[in-house]
């Protein structure tokens, strides 16, 4: 790339497919670990709200993960975010995306928010993962029906997966040279089973950073390695054009930042759902950020405030249920801790977990109770706005966030007030038999509790009332 005065060059390949298992997560797993093992700086980006494939992608690339969406962010600010997050590292680090679902799959029937905006807007090269399992000559239809779909995407090629011979990968080959313009970087053939372990939300969890991951990354590249051209993948992502120089991402800090406040943010194998933007909109803001865990003895420091991301806090759930650090939530709430929490960190906050016959205490923050269900509860973007006062979102404020969880929310007698109505979204239920909305957000004293996890560059607001929550503690 040659770099011209206001733009600037950075390497970027998107990583997308016709569906939701379409094979892009164990492709672009792969293609990160063996770009670092050609010693590649790859920073990692994952295209929409997403904690889990997030996770391991920031373990393949050996550097965190930043997520796109443009649900939470216009186009401009999408280019901002990629650069600064890319740029944080070294002006040479490739960017590499997973998109999710199928390129064009969006929140309507246009497609808004779809990963074919996203790399629209970023004029990033498209890397297609093809699913060919018993297909041959329709993956050229398939393929050159991508390509024509929507005019303004730079398709840089097509890894075939799921092949089944030799004879199938020379057959789809030839399919794709006579009938489309394509170029195929790879195929990849059947795998015996899923080298990434899996659970009910998707592939297992990052709290699996042992042994076994790595194992299964390592094997991933291997795979990768050998059925694929690495160097055609790294020589698109180095032809992607200049981007116009974008606004700052973020604001400059203030010069005259009062003492920072100290926010504890629980970070283990039960929480560890959090954006990185969003902790670092807390740092921005004023915060002094403290890693803790509810599943050691290790002392806490005094905190002033206090995140609560969310997770699996029902794998631990015996754990959590016995310790005392749980039990004094409460203590703290009543005492004007600032509190934040979502999902798993609400679940803490709630009276207890019903696992089916099995009833697990936590610290009763909250009058309700948690039931763990086989099929998810609540999937997907949510739209809300701020009914009732809080200490980190204004009346009347129109919120965007999502949520993915396998509970629901329990009370006897009347429902709670909430704090938030949704147009969009399932939250803990219906608002309080007032109308036939759903409803999240819990509030008391200076404690937020909801299902909806919040993406902070989409809600300036979040960190500085947060920041002032916890320095104006009684």
């Amino acid at each position: 790339m040659t770099q011209t005065p206001g733009a600037l060059s950075l390497p970027r390949l998107c990583v997308s497919s016709l569906s939701g298992g379409g094979g892009k997560t164990l492709l672009a797993l792969g293609l990160t670990r063996a770009l670092v093992h050609k010693g590649i700086s790859v920073k990692p980006f994952k295209k929409g709200p997403d904690y889990i494939d997030a996770a391991w992608l920031e373990m393949a690339a050996q550097k965190s993960v930043s997520n796109l969406d443009p649900y939470f962010l216009s186009q401009a600010r999408l280019r901002s975010l990629f650069a600064h997050a890319a740029r944080a590292i070294d002006q040479n680090t490739l960017g590499l995306i997973e998109g999710n679902r199928g390129l064009y799959d969006g929140s309507d029937v246009s497609g808004s928010c779809s990963t074919a905006v996203l790399a629209r807007a970023l004029d990033c090269p498209v890397l297609l993962s093809v699913n060919c399992a018993k297909m041959t000559r329709t993956v050229a239809a398939l393929v050159q029906g991508m390509t024509n779909f929507e005019p303004g995407l730079n398709f840089c090629g097509v890894v075939l997966n799921q092949v089944g011979s030799q004879r199938h990968t020379r057959i789809l080959r030839q399919a794709l040279e006579e009938y489309t313009d394509m170029p195929v970087l790879g195929a990849l053939p059947c795998l015996s089973g899923n080298p990434l372990p899996e659970r009910h939300m998707g592939i297992a969890s990052q709290s699996l950073t042992n042994e076994t991951a790595e194992q299964a990354l390592e094997t991933l590249a291997v795979f990768v390695r050998e059925h694929m051209d690495v160097n055609a993948a790294l020589a698109a992502a180095r032809s992607a054009p200049p981007l116009p120089e974008p606004e700052p991402f973020w604001p400059a800090k203030a010069e005259n930042m009062r003492s920072r406040v100290r926010i504890g943010y629980v970070r283990d194998a039960a929480l560890w759902f959090y954006y990185q933007e969003n902790l670092e909109a807390l740092d921005r803001a004023g915060a002094e950020l403290i890693r803790l865990s509810l599943l050691d003895a290790a002392p806490w420091p005094e905190i002033d405030g206090l995140y609560l991301g969310g997770g699996f806090p029902e794998d631990s759930a015996r754990v959590l249920s016995a310790s005392p650090r749980v039990a004094e939530l409460a203590r703290l709430a009543d005492n004007g801790l600032a509190i934040y929490a979502e999902c798993g960190g609400f679940m803490l906050l709630s009276k207890g977990i019903q696992d089916g016959a099995a009833f697990w205490p936590m610290s009763g923050v909250f009058p309700v109770t948690v039931r763990l269900c086989n099929k998810p509860q609540g999937l997907g973007y949510v739209d809300g706005i701020i009914v009732a006062k809080n200490p980190y979102f204004p009346v009347g404020l129109t919120l965007r966030g999502h949520e993915f969880h396998y509970s629901r929310c329990e009370w006897e007698n009347q429902p709670p007030e909430y704090a938030m109505t949704l147009s969009r979204g399932t939250g803990m239920g219906e608002h309080s038999g007032k109308d036939s909305s759903m409803a999240d957000g819990l509030t008391r004293q200076r404690v937020w509790a909801s299902y909806t996890h919040i993406f902070a560059p989409a809600l300036p607001c979040w960190a500085k009332n947060f920041v002032n929550a916890a320095r104006t503690r009684p």
